[in-house]
C-alpha cells in the first residue's frame, strides 16, 4: 500500500512538473483549433462548461513576484513551488487528510525555501501566498470569453482546489462573480482534483451526464482527471503550459477563451437519450 501511494504521488508530481515547461506543447495553429477527434467529426455541444480557476482564469503573475520576493528574488522557483503544492494536495487526498489549498501552498513554499537554503518563516510564507492569491487579475480574454459563452446559452460554473472563502474572494476581486452560475470547490468533499469524485460532485449537483459537460483548464492533470470521468475537455495553452503525453488528447486545444468561443460555435447539441 505504501509503495502504491508513493508511486501515485510521484507520478502526479511528474505530471505537474511536465505541465510547467517553458513552451506550450501542441498549441493550436492559426488555421483552426486542434481536436482529439481523429475522424474529423464535430463534437457535440455541451450544456455545461466547468472552468478551473487558478491559471486558467486568473493570471498568476502577481503571485510569481510575491513568491520570488519571499525566496530572495528567485522568481524562477514558482513552477517548483506550484508543483510541490499540487504534489502534497494529492498526498493529503490519498492519506485522507485535508488542509486548505492556502495552507498547503504555505507549507510547500517553506519546503522549497529549505531545499534552496533560503530562510523563510511561516508568517512570511503565508503572506507571500494567501494575499496575492486572493487578488489575482483575470487573463485579458476571460471576461469577454465567458460573457460570450453565457450569452450563447451555456451554464457556466467553476471548480477549484481553492477553499470556498478563497474563491469567493478571488472572484469578487477579479470581477467574475456575476459571470458564474455556481462556484464549486473541493472543500466540500475534502478531496483535491484530479480525484474523480470532485468532477462527479458537479455532475450530480447539476443533474447532467458527463458527455454534456465540458471541462476547461490550463493544467494537463486537470484535463486528465476530467477525461477519466467522461467529460469533454478543452486545454487552454496558457504560456508555459503543456499537455501530458501519456494521457488522452483533449477534445479541444485552444490558445485562449476567444478561440474556445469560436470552436464551440461549430458544435451540435447532444442527442437526446
Amino acid at each position: 500500500m505504501k509503495r502504491t501511494l508513493f508511486t501515485i504521488a510521484l507520478t502526479f508530481c511528474a505530471l505537474a512538473l511536465t505541465s510547467n515547461t517553458t513552451r506550450a506543447q501542441d498549441a493550436p495553429t492559426d488555421k483552426s483549433s486542434s481536436t482529439a477527434n481523429e475522424s474529423g467529426a464535430e463534437m457535440p455541444r455541451p450544456k455545461v462548461i466547468i472552468f478551473d480557476v487558478n491559471e486558467t482564469l486568473l493570471d498568476l503573475s502577481p503571485l510569481k513576484i510575491s513568491v520570488g520576493k519571499a525566496l530572495g528574488g528567485r522568481e524562477d522557483l514558482l513552477p517548483l513551488w506550484f508543483s510541490t503544492m499540487l504534489h502534497y494536495s494529492l498526498v493529503e487526498t490519498l492519506t485522507d487528510n485535508y488542509h486548505h489549498f492556502g495552507e498547503i501552498g504555505t507549507a510547500a513554499l517553506m519546503m522549497v525555501a529549505k531545499t534552496q537554503g533560503i530562510e523563510l518563516d511561516y508568517d512570511t510564507a503565508k503572506a507571500a501566498i494567501v494575499t496575492p492569491l486572493r487578488s489575482l487579475p483575470p487573463h485579458a480574454d476571460v471576461v469577454a470569453g465567458i460573457t460570450s459563452l453565457s450569452k450563447s446559452g451555456y451554464k457556466i460554473v467553476s471548480l477549484t482546489n481553492s477553499s470556498a472563502a478563497g474563491v469567493e474572494t478571488q472572484f469578487n476581486n477579479a470581477g467574475l462573480t456575476e459571470l458564474f452560475e455556481k462556484r464549486y470547490t473541493v472543500e466540500t468533499l475534502k478531496k483535491y482534483k484530479p480525484h474523480p469524485d470532485t468532477y462527479r460532485m458537479v455532475l450530480k449537483d447539476l443533474g447532467v451526464r458527463p458527455e454534456e459537460v465540458l471541462m476547461v483548464a490550463a493544467h494537463a492533470w486537470d484535463i486528465a482527471g476530467a477525461t477519466n470521468v467522461g467529460l469533454q475537455t478543452a486545454f487552454v495553452a496558457r504560456p508555459g503550459k503543456t499537455l501530458y503525453p501519456n494521457a488522452p488528447r483533449p477534445d479541444y486545444v485552444v490558445k485562449d477563451l476567444s478561440e474556445l468561443v469560436q470552436v464551440l460555435q461549430k458544435t451540435k447539441p447532444v442527442a437526446a437519450k
